[in-house]
């Protein structure tokens, strides 16, 4: 678990555009400048284990196109949303998770719990869920 200063720190740096300088970890994990074992790609998006997990089945699915959030949607953006959404439901009834239950969790920003400022979906499954997360 991150604590919650440094989630802060984060996005200091972020809005202050620090992060720029070290470019982003999902942009390229993407573009396949940065290894990673990816578990689905398609044109839109890639998914990958999360290096955190929270739950036994625990993958993020990330956009191919750098959005920092959900507060940076614009209507263009909506059919690239639906699709996340589809893959994400997609990877669930592969792993096994899909018939009893698994979660979809998009973090926006510090206080939301977002540490990595590229949108990305957390799909967790494999162990019973609780509410409230957290």
């Amino acid at each position: 678990m991150i604590p919650f200063a440094v989630k802060r720190l984060l996005y200091y740096a972020y809005q202050k555009g620090m992060t720029k300088m070290f470019g982003c970890i999902f942009c390229q994990i993407a573009s396949h400048e940065k290894p990673s074992t990816l578990y689905y790609e398609d044109e839109q998006c890639v998914a990958l284990r999360d290096i955190h997990p929270h739950s036994p089945m625990h993958i993020l699915v990330v956009p191919r196109k750098h959005l920092a959030s959900l507060n940076d949607i614009t209507a263009e953006d909506e059919p690239l949303l639906g699709h996340l959404v589809a893959v994400a439901a997609r990877i669930a009834k592969e792993k096994g998770t899909a018939a009893s239950g698994f979660r979809i969790v998009i973090n926006t920003n510090a206080d939301g719990g977002q540490t990595v400022f590229h949108l990305h979906l957390h799909v967790m499954g494999g162990r019973r869920m609780t509410w409230p997360p957290g």
